[in-house]
């Protein structure tokens, strides 16, 4: 396995998490404050590493090509 696929099945795993944490984040919002909010922040900190890893992934195919 070389490094960019390495790269994107993380980026799998963590879009995947990303998205389980945001629909926790909905599905509390109507029945626990405290807990969508901390779901909703953990979605955001993912989301910052996706975005992180999407940077890096995209330079190492420029540098590539």
């Amino acid at each position: 396995m070389n490094r960019f696929d390495a790269i994107k099945l993380h980026e799998d795993k963590l879009h995947k998490d990303y998205k389980t944490l945001v629909e926790q984040a909905y599905n509390f919002r109507q029945t626990d404050c405290a807990l969508s909010d901390i779901s909703e922040y953990r979605a955001i900190k993912l989301l910052n590493k996706l975005n992180r890893l999407k940077y890096l992934y995209r330079e190492q195919r420029k540098s590539i090509n």
